[in-house]
């Protein structure tokens, strides 16, 4: 029996079609599977199938419906973290008892929702979540919000007995245990409700251990259909083969790391994080890889190394600078360094020239000359004013909080630094990223996912550091970009002499970018060969979704 068929689908965005004459059809209960590379129409797909987007022509028939798909559809979006400040069950209750009663699920927690919890401890058993019942949501990892969340989306179709569940690459940010679990919790929902799946990935592994059949989009049309061998093997044929630099580290240690602590506590929530006795250097020209399971601390070490947070004790020495000691060496130092966070957000209306002049002239020699001046007509000692300065190099949304918690404007960063532009010449940068002159005209509104994370890289590289901190920026991309993205990323180490301290889940990737990989678990580090501290790290870590992948 079909549970869904699209017939000579057709969307159009203006004049380009997103979407051109897609037909297919979904047995009940089978997990099928969408692949494509950035911009292929995969999520366009899945938002017509959920029913939130209109079509320009075609059929779609879900479940014998024609339209109010919602009613018969749940959908999990991979950036989604919206959960109540709740008990993990009563995320779950919540969410039964808005659908049965047809109400806000805001409404204060009455007696009979007890009545609910049955039902939300079996929806939890069936995603692996019944142990953290009675945990608060806001302190669960990043992997546990995600499964968490799936809970919420499938109560309607667990209370219904059918349904589909439509999947826009599930786990992409999450480490390989963490994405273990949300593969088996799918396979369960799959299995024991009978429910038929739809799901996105750019991921083949996924596909691999999740899939019946996948497939395969490219430019808004279908190429085929078939077992995901096959069609993996088709999508994955033109992938360049990867770029073999010449290496150039110097025998000296451009970071030190030195005995560091931190550690983050909630209230009601106990202990989220604690880095102890973290001890490691980086040589200069070397590309390093952070590792480790969701929650152990990456992200917050990466913001330690590039002067963004402090630790609670330890040193930390960054070119020479050691990053405690607020003032205008601290200052100097933030000119030599680049840091690509994973939620980065490029303004889609300005052009990329204006922002890369934008960006050379916050961090340029004059800004600097500039802010020393105005600091001694304001009265602010170099302590305030590298506080101020380092707030550039936060992610918009933080840096906006920050300022709103200090009760200042933005206006501020631009009194002390004002981007005055001299010698503009990003010729270099372009060539490096594979990106044409032409491209500085384009707004960010008009350029690709994979554009887009060349061009934040790009912004990152204007003001030629000498170190570029990445924190995960490339989740969304497909594997076929994510080999340019290492290749381009390799010729800049190579051409510029460029250190790179990277955070990532994609193995394969660090495997192939690396000099050495830092595992971080239990506050332990472990250095070495990529290729066997990764290996070291997929066993630990028990995801046997990764056996089955394709080496690319």
């Amino acid at each position: 029996m079909e549970a869904v068929k699209v017939k000579n689908l057709t969307k159009k965005y203006g004049d380009r079609k997103a979407l051109d004459k897609v037909s297919f059809s979904v047995k009940k209960g089978e997990i099928f599977g969408i692949v494509g590379r950035s911009g292929a129409g995969k999520s366009t797909l899945i938002k017509i199938l959920r029913g939130s987007l209109d079509y320009d022509e075609g059929e779609v028939e879900i479940l014998g419906r024609k339209d109010n798909f919602r009613e018969i559809t749940a959908i999990h979006l991979q950036r989604n973290f919206a959960l109540w400040a709740d008990s993990v069950i009563n995320n779950v209750i919540r969410k039964l008892y808005a659908i049965k009663n047809n109400c806000d699920e805001s409404l204060p927690l009455e007696e009979e929702y007890k009545d609910y919890e049955k039902d939300a401890l079996e929806i939890l058993k069936l995603v692996g979540l019944e142990h953290k019942k009675d945990a608060f949501a806001n302190i669960l990892s990043g992997g546990e919000k995600q499964r968490l969340i799936l809970a919420r989306q499938i109560a309607k179709l667990y209370l219904k007995k059918d349904g589909i569940l439509l999947l826009d690459e599930p786990a992409t940010m999450a480490c390989p245990a963490s994405k273990q679990k949300l593969l088996d919790a799918i396979k369960n929902i799959n299995k024991k409700l009978g429910i038929t799946v739809i799901l996105t990935s750019h991921l083949p592994e996924i596909h691999k251990y999740l899939c019946d059949r996948v497939l395969l989009l490219e430019e808004g049309k279908v190429k085929m259909i078939d077992k995901p061998d096959k069609v993996l093997e088709e999508f994955l044929k033109d992938m360049k083969p990867p770029y073999n630099r010449k290496k150039n580290i110097k025998d000296r240690d451009i970071i030190k790391v030195e005995n560091l602590y931190k550690r983050y506590f909630v209230v009601r929530g106990g202990e989220t994080l604690n880095l102890r006795d973290i001890s490691f250097n980086i040589k200069e020209g070397e590309i390093v890889s952070i590792i480790g399971p969701s929650g152990v601390g990456k992200t917050v070490l990466l913001r330690i190394l590039a002067g963004l947070e402090l630790p609670d004790k330890g040193r930390v020495i960054v070119d020479g600078v050691d990053l405690s000691k607020f003032g205008w060496e601290r200052i100097n130092l933030r000119k030599r360094i680049g840091i690509l966070h994973q939620e980065f957000s490029l303004p889609y209306y300005q052009t990329v020239e204006n922002l890369l002049k934008y960006r050379l002239g916050l961090k340029g020699e004059k800004a600097l000359a500039h802010a020393k001046q105005k600091a001694k007509e304001l009265n602010l000692n170099e302590k305030v004013v590298d506080a101020i300065y380092q707030l550039i190099d936060l992610p918009e949304s933080e840096r906006e909080m920050k300022l709103q918690k200090l009760g200042l404007s933005e206006d501020i960063i631009y009194q002390l630094f004002p981007p005055i532009v001299e010698n503009f010449n990003p010729k270099e940068i372009l060539e490096a990223l594979d990106l044409s002159e032409e491209i500085l005209k384009k707004k960010i509104s008009e350029l690709s996912g994979g554009e887009k994370v060349r061009v934040a890289i790009a912004l990152q590289l204007i003001t030629k550091p000498k170190i570029l901190f990445l924190d995960e920026p490339f989740g969304d991309l497909d594997p076929i970009t994510l080999r340019d993205v290492s290749n381009y990323l390799k010729k800049i180490n190579e051409k510029f002499g460029t250190t790179i301290v990277l955070v990532s889940h994609h193995l394969d990737f660090i495997k192939e970018i690396s000099d050495r990989a830092i595992l971080l678990e239990d506050n332990k580090v472990i250095s070495g060969e990529p290729e066997k501290i990764c290996e070291e790290f997929i066993k630990k870590s028990e995801a046997k979704f990764l056996k089955e992948g394709i080496n690319c």
